[in-house]
């Protein structure tokens, strides 16, 4: 079991406390770092979470073997060096940096302190997604040619804070509630980009926003792509990816269609799953296990399923289609 501190109590991480407090064997909270700390003590109180107002609190308690980051985007990374720094293993939300130099200088640090670093990106987890990666790893597909998704909710209608309205926290439209993991999913099954463009058309602007987002990809092996998000419209995930014998698309979280040359077409529903449990749970099973309590000291770590240099190829993709916005203008991907 490793002890951990959730920095951010906002709606999110409310989520991320409600699917691991006294559910998850892997990972408990002992600490939240809140700066509304008694319009939150009711809530840590049922989860049995002590409260604080000081991140450096959280970094300076030798209990704490795990720092979680549900905080607004532009904190991310001074907070993971910061983290590092101190000695904790770290799984901060998507987007990990808002840019690729800030990612560098993250993943730079978790790497000389010999930390974990993991990414909030629970789509990844979705039974459809690992479904859909165990059938691309399978070769069904014959030779790959092109891949497409779309990622769209109401989250902006619902759930809002002041910080989110910001285009210096959340450019670029959906990107950073939605496109990014489209992104993610992107970058692990077909390899980085090397070109984007992209376009935002907006209706409304402010605290409940009308937009949509669309992304063309040209990628380093020569395949191409696209994806688009719509903010404030019905829940609705598609990622589609084709080759010559076959396409397979995933729909939701739990639904694959296979549909092979010559006709024949394959339909999987699969059973559900907590996926933000599931993506923490696989972070303190990447956590070696002398920082663990009640665990066998020969279990082996099983790295996280997003490799850091995937994170960062996600932000260096990230940052080069918020530039492709503002521009107007062909991106080229920094590596």
């Amino acid at each position: 079991m490793i002890n951990a501190a959730l920095i951010g109590m906002g709606w999110w991480g409310k989520n991320i406390a409600q699917a691991i407090q006294h559910k998850s064997t892997e990972l408990q909270f002992l600490l939240g770092v809140t700066k509304e700390v008694p319009q939150t003590q009711e809530f840590a109180d049922k989860l049995s979470m002590q409260l604080s107002d000081s991140f450096e609190e959280a970094l300076s308690n030798k209990e704490i073997q795990a720092i979680v980051l549900a905080t607004p985007h532009s904190m991310h990374a001074e907070q993971i060096i910061a983290a590092a720094n101190a000695g904790k293993h770290i799984f901060c939300e998507k987007p990990l940096t808002l840019t690729y130099q800030e990612a560098q200088f993250a993943i730079a640090a978790c790497e000389k302190n010999q930390v974990v670093l993991a990414v909030g990106q629970n789509k990844h987890f979705w039974p459809a997604m690992a479904k859909m990666r165990e059938l691309v790893a399978s070769g069904i597909l014959g030779q790959i040619l092109h891949i497409e998704g779309h990622y769209s909710n109401e989250h902006s209608t619902k759930f809002f804070s002041d910080w989110r309205e910001s285009p210096a926290e959340s450019p670029a439209g959906g990107l950073t509630g939605t496109g990014i993991h489209m992104i993610e999913a992107f970058i692990n099954l077909i390899g980085p980009a090397s070109h984007v463009n992209a376009m935002v058309s907006s209706q409304r602007t402010g605290p409940d926003p009308r937009d949509s987002t669309s992304v063309t990809v040209k990628f380093r092996n020569g395949l191409s792509g696209y994806f688009a998000m719509v903010r404030a419209t019905p829940l609705f995930w598609r990622v589609h990816i084709f080759g010559d014998q076959a396409s397979i698309e995933a729909i939701g979280e739990n639904e694959i269609v296979v549909r092979h040359k010559g006709g024949r077409i394959d339909r999987h529903v699969l059973p559900p799953l907590d996926s933000v449990r599931a993506e923490l749970d696989a972070f303190a099973q990447a956590i070696p296990a002398k920082f663990h309590q009640g665990v066998a000291q020969d279990r082996l770590a099983i790295p996280y399923s997003i490799s850091p240099l995937q994170m960062g190829q996600t932000i260096a993709m990230f940052e080069a289609i918020v530039k492709s916005v503002e521009t107007g203008e062909l991106v080229e991907v920094p590596h």
